[in-house]
């Protein structure tokens, strides 16, 4: 029940930020819909440009806000309250990436289908690349998370958490996008996805001690 109301509460919190959670949905797919302006409109060019730039895109997407993950409660308080509470900082931190995902990483999935259709992507292939996605975008909002907790404390944090996040996520985009480039032409996909869904294992195992240790620095700083 602890838990549960962690979600509710955190799930409450980010509905009253609409415009927060609407901004990396927005930009998704701003970025996505240029591209066949800025390139030649030419189906064969958009189907092969299509695995990399949805998952580009998705990844910036992802890190959008990422800075202000920890930031309120860092501001009134209430993250030196999570470290008193009954519940470890550990499953708290892993609420609240989960939190976050559904409102900002989940969209990207869902509208994905919509992009994939934009960008004249194989029908075939689509569960492939939304799958890709779907393991994918949880990994990027913890490795977020973790550049988060590390500059929650600094005013400029915001401009320093691309830097520390973004070289962690190539594996990410490789396989991500490998799979979706894989599945378009018809080949088999199990690696790629494989290596994301081992990728997540560990992101889940480790990422919440990361996470709160990152926090615990930025409080005693």
């Amino acid at each position: 029940m602890k838990f549960t109301a962690l979600i509710e509460r955190d799930l409450r919190l980010a509905y009253r930020r609409r415009g927060e959670l609407a901004t990396p949905v927005i930009f998704f797919v701003i970025v996505t819909a240029l591209f066949p302006l800025a390139l030649n409109p030419d189906p064969a060019l958009l189907r092969t440009l299509a695995p990399g730039v949805i998952w580009v895109a998705a990844l910036l997407a992802v890190l959008i806000g990422q800075d202000s993950l920890f930031k309120t409660d860092y501001e009134d308080g209430s993250l030196e309250l999570m470290l008193l509470s009954p519940i470890t900082l550990e499953w708290i931190v892993l609420l609240r990436v989960f939190t976050h995902w559904l409102v900002t990483g989940l969209p990207l999935v869902i509208l994905s289908l919509l992009i994939a259709l934009l960008l004249d992507y194989p029908m075939q292939a689509v569960g492939a690349l939304i799958l890709s996605l779907f393991l994918g975008t949880p990994i990027l909002s913890f490795l977020g998370a973790v550049g988060a907790s590390l500059t929650v404390g600094l005013r400029r944090g915001v401009m320093l958490l691309p830097i520390l996040v973004l070289p962690l996520t190539v594996p990410v985009l490789i396989f991500g996008a490998a799979a979706a480039g894989r599945a378009a032409v018809g080949d088999p996909v199990a690696a790629p996805l494989y290596f994301l869904g081992a990728m997540l294992m560990l992101a889940i195992t480790l990422a919440p001690f990361a996470i709160a240790a990152g926090l615990r620095i930025s409080l005693e700083s």
